[in-house]
């Protein structure tokens, strides 16, 4: 099973995905795949993270990957990819079809993957090229991850819409 939930910051798709997740896994505890880069040593997000690993408590086995996330998913486990757009952010010089390639190769394992996107797609276009592209990525990958998923969910203000 692949899931995806998306929505704004803060909205809930987090907390939504991570009971998705403890229900698919039945009796085994399902890893959380962290894919925030450590380097950028932003103190504000740092606290931002301590707080999710409260927030899991002893439920996830933790996994911290960047960048590839074919190295730590293995078949007949459950994850959860908490932040795809955090990888995005750390492959931000790659092809998309680099991106989306990792992407075929990751539904191609027999793994239950909840993933969780932050939709940045709502805004002005922005002004600097990098960001254009990050957001443009956003767009790109979350429409292969709606496609390619058995369910999707929108979440706003901690309110689940099922979209597939």
């Amino acid at each position: 099973m692949k899931i995806f939930y998306f929505g704004g910051q803060k909205s809930g798709k987090t907390n939504a995905g991570s009971k998705k997740a403890l229900e698919l896994s039945k009796d085994e505890k399902p890893y959380y795949v962290a894919t925030y880069d450590n380097s950028y040593g932003d103190t504000s997000m740092n606290e931002r993270i301590n707080k999710h690993i409260l927030e899991r408590k002893d439920d996830f086995l933790s996994i911290e990957e960047p960048c590839d996330l074919l190295k730590v998913i293995k078949p007949n486990k459950t994850y959860l990819v908490d932040c795809v757009s955090m990888w995005i952010l750390n492959n931000l010089e790659e092809k998309e079809e680099v991106l989306k390639k990792q992407l075929k190769e990751l539904f191609k394992i027999d793994a239950n993957i909840i993933f969780i996107l932050n939709d940045v797609s709502c805004g002005v276009i922005p002004f600097d090229k990098e960001s254009r592209r990050f957001v443009d990525f956003s767009g790109i990958i979350g429409q292969e991850l709606a496609k390619l998923c058995d369910e999707v969910y929108e979440v706003k203000y901690g309110i689940e819409k099922k979209l597939k």
